[in-house]
């Protein structure tokens, strides 16, 4: 679910491309600076060095093994024989230019979210395949406004890293997907409509302690934990006043969510201490904690007129310090660090050529 606004923003958005085909990996850090002819905008002072994982599609949501040496990664490259999204896993100095990646889920439905268990050897993911073998559709618009879809199909599996499904954590009725484990290996964070609102909940790695962590109106998405597993922080777009109520209610009964207007929030990883992080405007979306568990990596248009661009930017968990960490002129999102801190994975329009393609790439990341 974190990575449908890409189909709206690549039909939106001109792409500049940047960077001269890179074939050789001893090249990497001699030929990938800062710079006019790099895949760094010169402005771009926290990359060190860059490298290219994916070479068409949509590809998004990578996350790293425990140990940094796989990602799991969505696709919906028609290239590699798949309709809509489904998950492909990488070992770390491995690009997909040339050759397709394993898939790792079924094949059926439609997937999201994927993210290492701490055994480095499974994975947790959302499917809507026990709901079908076709991929659900995808509405990008609903009476003019740009929608999200929530599939009540969705539901949270463990897999193997061959594919094999092993287990089953969520059975609820409606939408269960979006998880993402604590660095502690400990808890899993995920996004229900079991309550009748998007929520967040938390349970151990096996599916049991379930307990409901926001009871507030509106979307609760997107969330990840502190590298310390002691906080959350997510997305939420919270409706104020009664036509906001009311249209938010009126797409949800249809199971869709308007993402436009989303903001930041922070609690405990147990519920307490929530507090809203930012006040930007716009959508605000894609947080992940920086290593050091005191600052926010996350996604904006805040600065856009026109909906786009979406860049990267970094704040304290005080609200304090903004700062644009990328300056593309079109979309960069889903920020990811390594488990080490040294490498950031994110997801990006630059270098597409000037189409609609969104690639993986992978940051050498200076302080």
């Amino acid at each position: 679910m974190k990575f449908n606004v890409l189909s709206l923003l690549l039909v939106l958005f001109l792409t500049i491309g940047c960077n001269k085909e890179q074939t050789k990996k001893t090249d990497i850090k001699a030929e990938l600076i800062a710079g006019k002819d790099s895949l760094i905008f010169p402005e771009e002072v926290h990359f060190k060095s860059m490298r290219q994982i994916t070479f068409g599609g949509d590809n998004a949501e990578a996350y790293w093994s425990f140990d940094d040496k796989q990602m799991i990664f969505q696709s919906n490259n028609k290239n590699w024989g798949v309709d809509c999204d489904q998950m492909f896993l990488m070992n770390i100095e491995e690009s997909f230019k040339e050759k397709v990646p394993p898939m790792i889920s079924t094949g059926k439905g439609r997937t999201t979210c994927a993210y290492f268990l701490p055994d480095n050897k499974s994975y947790v993911y959302g499917s809507t395949h026990l709901g079908g073998d076709e991929c659900p559709p995808a509405p990008l618009r609903k009476n003019g406004r740009y929608v999200w879809p929530i599939y009540d199909s969705y539901d949270i599996f463990v897999s193997d890293l061959e594919g094999n499904i092993t287990g089953q954590l969520t059975n609820e009725p409606g939408y269960d997907a979006e998880a993402t484990v604590s660095p502690k290996g400990d808890k899993i964070v995920f996004t229900s409509t079991r309550s009748g609102d998007l929520e967040l909940y938390t349970m151990n790695i096996d599916g049991s302690d379930v307990k409901q962590i926001t009871n507030e109106l509106g979307y609760d998405g997107g969330a990840f934990f502190s590298p310390d597993g002691t906080k959350l922080i997510f997305r939420s777009s919270r409706p104020k006043t009664p036509e906001e109520v009311k249209a938010y209610k009126d797409l949800l009964a249809q199971g869709l969510v308007e993402p436009t207007e989303m903001e930041l929030y922070i609690c405990n990883a147990d519920g307490s201490d929530m507090r809203q992080l930012t006040s930007l405007g716009n959508a605000n979306w894609s947080p992940f904690f920086h290593p050091s568990g005191k600052k926010i990596l996350f996604s904006s248009n805040f600065e856009a007129e026109r909906g786009f661009p979406f860049n990267l930017y970094m704040i304290d968990l005080d609200g304090k310090n903004l700062k644009r960490i990328t300056h593309g002129e079109t979309f960069d999102a889903f920020p990811v660090f390594s488990n080490d801190g040294k490498w950031l994975a994110f997801s990006s329009n630059r270098n597409n050529g000037g189409g609609r393609d969104t690639n993986l790439f992978i940051a050498e990341w200076q302080e």
